[in-house]
């Protein structure tokens, strides 16, 4: 789906890691909540509370995900879960633009 209707936007930024990771949280009709950025070229580390699917709506980058002893590519079009109370590395090789579900 290229856009979300009916929803409340968080005004103010999410801004992660100095800058590099910049986002906005969207709230659903039905309560859902996602946040909506970009992430630009570095390598991060993020902590998940819940379960989260990110998908990746543009660019590329280098994943890491629990348990993985490798790095994974991933591009437009793809996504990744993640399971609660854990982490996962991301290496954008470009700007990244990315949806985050939560739950």
């Amino acid at each position: 789906m290229p856009n979300f209707d009916n929803v409340s936007v968080v005004k103010r930024a999410n801004v992660y890691f100095g800058g590099k990771c910049v986002s906005h949280t969207v709230y659903l009709p039905d309560g859902g909540r996602k946040s909506v950025g970009v992430i630009f070229p570095s390598v991060l580390t993020f902590n998940t509370s819940e379960p989260e699917r990110m998908e990746i709506t543009a660019g590329s980058c280098r994943i890491k995900l629990p348990g993985d002893r490798d790095w994974r590519m991933c591009h437009a079009g793809d996504s990744f879960s993640v399971p609660a109370n854990s982490s996962f590395d991301i290496e954008p090789l470009e700007t990244l633009h990315y949806v985050c579900h939560f739950g």
